[in-house]
């Protein structure tokens, strides 16, 4: 008997090829291929699980049609010449050996290039400085590189490189391909006013901004035939002032609907910060934040296939919105690097066992480092070849270990080590489990926040280990009962100034407030700006509370540094909220009224009224407990996890827990 997702289920047939369901891996950038932009047995490996995970597309992102003049990436694909074929046919046959149909977002920067890769100025249809080769230019201490501008020469040989990329992947194997424009990328750079500012026949009027992707279009059908599939990519509206809107994406989508296959509806900007966000949301954003756009173009275009994609977070979302005939197809990134398994769990009945995605960007972020693509939650993603199929070897010897603490760092370690046939025993000191995440979890928009906690919850409690709860693991404890390992993951607490006035009763860590352990007054004042107590102050003030910041950093770099993929949407909401934020103050003393604070840049005090004093001033690992607990076990078998080795974030709290269980 089949699940009851029927509609993400069904298969479709397009141009005569079968896809086995609606379920599509959106195009994400993994940093595997090689040097010269080639298909390795890592980037085959990094792909499989998404193929063996259900999904019917497994696309790969930014594969570029010639890396020499369109790369800003490390190690993305180079689609240039007939030496990528035979490296793809390995990715090809592994993803439809599990009747997936593997397909290449195939794409040009045009002017977001990078400079500092390719050596040579960015093309695009105009001249201009781009935004994003401002901030480059400034990091590379020059001055910035103006785009240059094609000719009717250089158009001509792009629309080739395009229609060429898509005809290696036929030769490849492939069956169809996504062609990139949308976001920004060179293909839109001609479509929208933002970048169009030609006045040939390229130029102008929509028709003539059309004619690029149109002749890209029609030279790649051309050259690939009747029996491809050609998905394309579009930015429903760019959101930009000056840029494509959406009633215009509708007139664009009317010259070329006859010459492709599948829409797949996008938003944003991919070069300017405060529009990425628009495709590549967060976790302060609402999920399935694009689909609108899909529903209103599939339903102006009926007989179109459409694709929507924007934080759609399961496969009960994918099919409600298949369902209810939003669109034709779903695609997930995020969701999917968090559980490739998603769509087979949800077949199996196993819903509750997906692992649920936080939205926070640290995939994103790893991209920039330049790193492996990595997940915070998911510690296999990336190491697939150490660990295929996403699951660690079971254990040669069955030990007795103990895991002291029940955060996301010990949940993890007790999980990986059930897994590999341990006798687990976790300690947790207080009487639930989650740790830090409990409080991270509390403010109303973490709703992310708040499925992860119920998944570490649930996992937990199906797991085949000894919990204890209200049980604070003590040396005394744990040397009584002799275990063979050990695993320290009693995590971070939060910095407490000595200063006059801050053991007050009206003086608590932010989080207690968020949970609702503590009453706030009708003034408060969150000594802190990262994002703790940013988030806090947001939280409070959608409550209808006074908030007031104070941070003694002259510039919120706390914030920045927590995620500077967040920094902007925090500083929207903190605009939007009128939450005000005083740069360069000290805290000094706490009064019974009020916080005295002095200016970091002026001599003087400041008086801020308060009844309610958060403190948000960051966390110090508890390395006196973790030190004291360290011989309970053979030495060379006890592992510090997680924040208790050092303060970081879930993902290096997953990640170390999890290298540590994974050879134990």
């Amino acid at each position: 008997m089949g699940s009851a997702y029927k509609h993400v289920f069904e298969p479709i047939k397009v141009r005569g090829v079968v896809f086995k369901n609606r379920i599509e891996f959106a195009p994400p950038s993994p940093n595997l291929a090689s040097k010269d932009g080639k298909v390795t047995p890592e980037f085959v490996e990094f792909f499989r699980p998404f193929a063996e995970g259900g999904a019917a597309i497994i696309d790969v992102g930014n594969s570029v049609i010639d890396i020499k003049e369109a790369n800003d990436e490390e190690r993305q694909l180079d689609l240039s010449s007939d030496d990528c074929i035979l490296p793809l046919t390995r990715f090809v046959e592994m993803c439809q050996g599990y009747g997936a149909q593997p397909s290449l977002e195939i794409n040009h920067n045009g002017l977001d290039s990078h400079y500092d890769k390719t050596g040579r100025p960015a093309i695009a249809p105009s001249p201009l400085i781009p935004p994003v080769e401002i901030i480059r230019a400034k990091e590379a201490g020059r001055k910035p590189v103006p785009t240059e501008p094609m000719d009717y020469y250089k158009i001509k040989e792009t629309i080739e490189k395009y229609a060429m990329a898509a005809y290696r992947c036929k030769r490849a194997g492939f069956k169809m391909c996504m062609i990139h424009g949308g976001h920004g990328n060179l293909i839109s750079q001609f479509a929208s006013p933002l970048y169009n500012r030609r006045t040939d026949e390229y130029g102008g009027s929509l028709e003539n901004r059309a004619r690029f992707a149109i002749e890209v279009l029609d030279r790649v059908r051309e050259l690939c035939g009747e029996d491809f599939v050609i998905e394309y990519r579009i930015s429903a509206d760019e959101i930009h002032p000056d840029g494509m809107h959406f009633e215009e994406t509708l007139k664009f989508i009317e010259l070329i609907q006859e010459k492709i296959d599948i829409l797949h509806v996008s938003a944003g900007l991919h070069g300017i910060p405060e529009y990425m966000r628009y495709w590549w949301q967060n976790y302060m954003m609402e999920r399935e934040f694009n689909v609108h756009y899909a529903a209103a173009i599939k339903k102006a275009f009926p007989n179109l296939l459409i694709n929507t994609v924007g934080s759609i977070m399961s496969i009960d979302a994918a099919e409600r919105i298949l369902a209810e005939g939003k669109a034709d197809f779903v695609s997930m990134c995020r969701p999917l690097l968090a559980d490739p398994y998603m769509p087979r769990k949800y077949a199996l009945g196993r819903e509750e066992d997906h692992r649920p995605c936080l939205r926070c960007q640290y995939c994103g972020a790893r991209l920039l480092v330049p790193a492996v693509i990595n997940c915070a939650v998911n510690p296999y993603l990336g190491d697939e070849v150490e660990f295929p199929g996403h699951k660690v070897k079971k254990a040669e010897v069955k030990k007795r270990v103990a895991v002291v603490g029940g955060g996301p760092a010990g949940i993890q370690a007790m999980l990986t080590l059930c897994e590999r046939g341990h006798d687990v025993t976790l300690y947790e000191k207080s009487g639930r489990l989650g740790g830090n995440v409990v409080a991270a979890a509390a403010p109303s928009f973490k709703i992310d926040m708040k499925d992860y906690l119920a998944y570490l919850v649930r996992q937990a409690e199906k797991a085949p280990a000894r919990i204890l709860l209200n049980t604070e693991a003590t040396k005394e404890m744990l040397d009584k009962e002799n275990y063979d390992a050990l695993i320290i993951a009693v995590g971070a607490e939060p910095v407490i100034p000595k200063l006059p006035g801050i053991d007050k009763p009206h003086v608590h860590w932010a989080p207690k407030a968020d949970l609702g352990e503590i009453e706030v007054g009708e003034k408060t004042v969150i000594v802190g700006a990262g994002a703790v107590g940013i988030e806090c102050a947001i939280n409070l003030k959608q409550k209808g509370k006074d908030v007031t910041v104070i941070e003694m950093a002259p510039e919120l770099n706390a914030l920045m540094a927590a995620s500077r993929a967040l920094y902007m949407e925090y500083m929207n909401l903190i605009e939007g909220l009128q939450i005000p934020v005083h740069l360069n103050c000290k805290l000094e003393e706490v009064t019974d009224k009020s916080v005295i604070c002095s200016n970091m840049n002026l001599s003087g005090r400041i008086e801020f009224p308060a009844d309610t004093v958060l403190l948000a001033l960051g966390m110090t690992s508890r390395e006196d407990v973790a030190f004291a607990l360290r011989r309970s076990a053979p030495e060379t078998e006890v592992f510090v996890v997680g924040d208790a080795a050092e303060v970081g974030d879930i993902a290096t709290a997953v990640k170390s827990a999890f290298k540590a269980a994974a050879y134990i």
